[in-house]
């Protein structure tokens, strides 16, 4: 789990701030993980090394959200009881804003029934009742992952502030997931497309 003060909030939603530094007696997070992190949203953990105080630079201390290296170690040392010494070990975590995490549970759940698999065509149907577009944009999230709205929107010969307020319709059935930039198909909505999606001819 990782938690941050406030004054970090900004500097990891517009992605100044991609290290953190934690006097941990051991990894509570790990490489690919993706955490929910309130109010923030969603961090993704992209590596996570043992590294001595001493091998911090002032570069790192700046993608950490602190103007000096002083400061870093400063706040370090605050931190703990324990005298932060040039030998002293801290993990080094690097992140990166994973979207608005406002993602319904059930897109984590990719074991669908049958039944399951009908609600969601039905609901989708409803959807389309005033013109198809939601297999077209379950299609193009599925192609084209974590591209700008803007230009899928473009794609589709749509208006991008109605692609967006749909896209978000389809987060509440848990099929899709918003990251900084762009979106992806959920755990729950890849399977309902390999669910619904007729075999290929041999």
């Amino acid at each position: 789990m990782l938690l941050f003060k406030k004054a970090f909030w900004d500097g990891l939603t517009t992605g100044a701030i991609t290290l953190t530094f934690r006097r941990w007696q051991k990894p509570h997070v790990k490489p690919g993980g993706r955490y929910r992190c309130h109010p923030i949203g969603v961090l993704e953990v992209e590596q996570v090394a043992l590294v001595a105080t001493s091998g911090i630079s002032a570069d790192d201390a700046k993608a950490a959200g602190f103007e000096t290296l002083d400061a870093l170690l400063a706040y370090m040392a605050s931190a703990s009881e324990e005298p932060l010494l040039p030998t002293t070990e801290v993990f080094r975590v690097a992140l990166r804003y994973g979207g608005d995490g406002d993602r319904v549970v059930a897109a984590l759940d990719a074991d669908l029934s049958k039944e399951d698999v009908a609600l969601l065509r039905t609901k989708l149907a409803k959807m389309d009742a005033a013109g198809p577009w939601t297999k077209k944009t379950l299609a193009i999230i599925e192609a084209q992952p974590r591209v700008a709205a803007s230009k899928l929107a473009l794609q589709l010969r749509r208006d991008k502030l109605e692609l967006k307020a749909d896209i978000v319709k389809l987060k509440r059935l848990g099929l899709t997931q918003s990251f900084e930039v762009g979106y992806e198909l959920s755990p729950r909505g890849q399977a309902y497309l390999a669910a619904t999606r007729r075999p290929k001819k041999k």
